[in-house]
């Protein structure tokens, strides 16, 4: 029988370093897509859709997208939304599931790294263990990571290890493969769906909050994991 084999993407929203009051969550997205789903053609048609907006081999990167940053600061409006609504409903239509494990860092009474990291681990390992009877279902589950906060990733070895017997870790580059900017996407819209009130940049992008939960958010969390 062929070994049934899960792969797990992950991107993170936030940091380790000195406490923010106008930003204090931390997210964690994480992408489970079962391996013998074949999502080739998706991977396909989203490559074409790039490449026809004029960003061959790009990866796309949602928030300085939304926010006219880096790459994207002289691209238009129609441009951004074209690249966001192209890895939007790649996203959107793959068999795919996802957990988003959070915290507020702004809960914890002593802002330090080491408060933020017990938090976070133990709600990692929630989030986990109230799914374990899907992780269990696989032979294999391989963690996909670009390593780009060594604190998480030292959080993830622990958890994962801990929890599973059949789990490697594999360090790679974002723009490796496309479940990683979809783990970047569901990041980003996890935290808009947060939010009180938009940033202008998010606003000019989706136009108001009710619309951004009505025709963005709505449908990825059909994905989430609760």
């Amino acid at each position: 029988m062929k070994e049934k084999v899960l792969s797990v993407f992950i991107d993170e929203s936030g940091d380790f370093g000195q406490y923010n009051p106008a930003s204090p969550n931390y997210y964690v997205a994480m992408v489970l897509h079962d391996q013998g789903i074949d999502i080739s053609k998706n991977i396909e048609a989203l490559d074409k859709q790039i490449t026809n907006w004029g960003y061959p081999a790009h990866t796309i990167h949602t928030g300085p997208l939304i926010r006219r940053e880096s790459v994207y600061k002289n691209d238009l409006r129609e441009q951004r939304k074209a690249l966001f609504n192209a890895l939007y409903h790649f996203t959107r239509l793959l068999d795919i599931h996802y957990i988003c494990p959070m915290i507020n860092q702004g809960d914890c009474a002593e802002k330090s790294k080491l408060k933020y990291t017990d938090k976070l681990t133990k709600e990692i390992a929630n989030q986990l263990r109230a799914n374990f009877t899907y992780f269990s279902t696989f032979d294999k589950i391989n963690v996909y990571y670009d390593y780009g906060q060594i604190e998480l990733a030292q959080i993830l070895i622990s958890v994962f290890n801990a929890m599973f017997s059949n789990v490697e870790f594999r360090k790679i580059e974002t723009n490796q493969y496309k479940l990683s900017q979809s783990a970047d996407l569901i990041c980003t819209v996890e935290a808009i769906a947060q939010k009180n009130v938009l940033t202008n940049s998010e606003n000019e992008f989706f136009h108001s909050k009710r619309e951004f939960k009505k025709n963005i958010y709505k449908n990825i969390a059909r994905k989430k994991f609760k």
